[in-house]
C-alpha cells in the first residue's frame, strides 16, 4: 500500500526574520549602506513600519525629489533641515547617492518613537546624521542654520505659508505634496501645481512639476522664501 503521508512542513518564519536575512544578504551583494540600514531595522525595531516608509511609491517620490535637486540647486550642502522627516528615508537617499556633497543632515519628527529608528537606518551616516523630536511650528530656525530645508508632507500642513514665514528669509526649500483628497490625514491637498505655489507663496522657483502615480499626483516645488 502506498503512502501518501506528506513530509511535515518546516514551521513558518516570522516575517521580519525573512525580511530581516534577505536584506541583509542584499546588503551584503550590494555593498549598499542603505539597504544595510534597512536590514538594521528590521533587526532592531520590528515595530517599525519600515515597510510602508520604504515602499515603491515613497521611493519613487524621493528619488524625483533627490534628482530635481541635483539638478537645479546642485550637489553641495553645508546643512540640511528635514522636517517630518519620519524614519530618515530621505536622508539616507541623499548620503547614498555619491553625487552629493552633503556636511550634515538634520531630520525631525514630532513623533518621539521615530528617532531611535532614523538612526538605525542612518548609522553608516552617524557622524553626519541627526534625528530629532520637535514641533515644526516651535523650532528655531534661524539658530539651526540650514542651508536647505526639505518638507515632502505639505499635504499635512493647515497654513503652509504661515509655517514658511518662520524660516529665514532666503532660505532654499524642497517642497512636495498633493492631490490625494481622500486620505483623512491630509488636510490641505491641492489639485494642481499653480494651486501649490499659490499655497506656497514662494519668492523665487527654480522648478515646479508633477509626478504622476495610480492613486494620486505629487507635487514639487523649489526655490527660496
Amino acid at each position: 500500500m502506498m503512502n501518501t503521508t506528506r513530509p511535515s512542513e518546516p514551521p513558518a518564519k516570522d516575517w521580519h526574520d525573512t525580511a530581516f536575512d534577505l536584506t541583509r544578504g542584499l546588503a551584503a551583494y550590494t555593498g549598499s549602506p542603505l539597504i544595510a540600514g534597512i536590514a538594521n531595522v528590521i533587526g532592531k525595531h520590528p515595530q517599525a513600519d519600515i515597510g510602508n516608509a520604504f515602499n515603491h511609491k515613497q521611493v519613487a517620490s524621493k528619488i524625483w525629489a533627490r534628482q530635481m535637486l541635483f539638478e537645479h540647486l546642485g550637489p553641495a550642502y553645508r546643512h540640511i533641515l528635514v522636517v517630518g522627516g519620519w524614519y530618515g528615508i530621505l536622508s539616507a537617499m541623499l548620503f547614498d547617492d555619491e553625487r552629493f556633497e552633503i556636511g550634515r543632515i538634520v531630520s525631525s519628527d514630532i513623533d518621539p518613537d521615530v528617532a531611535i529608528v532614523a538612526h538605525a537606518l542612518n548609522r553608516a551616516s552617524s557622524d553626519r546624521f541627526e534625528a530629532i523630536t520637535a514641533d515644526m511650528y516651535e523650532m528655531d530656525y534661524a539658530s539651526l542654520g540650514a542651508d536647505l530645508v526639505i518638507n515632502t508632507s505639505c499635504e499635512h500642513i493647515a497654513d503652509l505659508k504661515a509655517w514658511l514665514a518662520l524660516l529665514p528669509g532666503g532660505t532654499r526649500v524642497l517642497l512636495q505634496s498633493n492631490d490625494y483628497f481622500s486620505e483623512p490625514t491630509h488636510i490641505s491637498c491641492v489639485p494642481d501645481l499653480d494651486a501649490f505655489r499659490a499655497q506656497a507663496g514662494l519668492a523665487s522657483e527654480v522648478f515646479g512639476g508633477g509626478l504622476k502615480t495610480k492613486n494620486y499626483t505629487r507635487f514639487m516645488l523649489i526655490g527660496s522664501v
